[in-house]
């Protein structure tokens, strides 16, 4: 073989093996190889996923035991929240202890029956850290989760209310912590 046909051998060689590693590597991201079910095992799933329940339904059951076993103790929930008196948008923020306290007082055990329920859906997750999504029918939470001293808890919350409820919050948002 000539030299420059072995040259043109080779370069086909090595932009065939290029192309060989370009299709795994986008075959692990349309398959899904780095989702949450292929990286973790069911048993830390479902840990994740109690805890996001252990929140919405401990909300909903006015059951503050259980909604602080959710909870980091240094949890920031925040919400966007537009002033009627001004129109300008604020942050309303609750702690841990507030959420806490609020669902000990009832939550959303006064909510009827047909406005209560959680729908879980865990993003992603890798290593320690996990973003959930939790649907009720008033609202809908976007989770940030740490597994912290071997246990999956909830570090941070947005939320944002179902369209139908906005008014209703904006009214029992006035007397909540809110920042500009």
């Amino acid at each position: 073989m000539t030299s420059k046909r072995v040259e043109s051998i080779y370069i086909l060689a090595v932009i065939g093996a290029v192309a060989a590693v370009g299709a795994v590597l986008a075959g692990v991201q349309r398959t899904g190889a780095t989702s949450p079910a292929t990286t973790l095992a069911a048993d830390e799933m479902q840990s994740i996923r109690r805890a996001a329940l252990d929140y919405g339904e401990g909300w909903y059951e006015g059951d503050a035991k259980r909604m602080e076993r959710a909870l980091h103790s240094e949890l920031a929930k925040r919400s966007v929240y537009t002033n009627p008196g001004d129109g300008r948008n604020r942050l309303s923020q609750q702690s841990a202890m507030t959420l806490v306290k609020y669902t000990g007082r009832g939550g959303g055990s006064r909510s009827p029956l047909a406005n209560r329920g959680s729908t879980v859906t865990i993003l992603d997750v890798f290593e320690s850290a996990a973003c959930v999504k939790v649907e009720g029918p008033e609202w809908v939470d976007y989770l940030h989760m740490a597994k912290w001293n071997g246990q999956w808890v909830i570090v941070n919350v947005l939320w944002e209310p179902r369209p139908e409820h906005r008014q209703r919050l904006d009214r029992a948002l006035s007397g909540v912590n809110v920042k500009s």
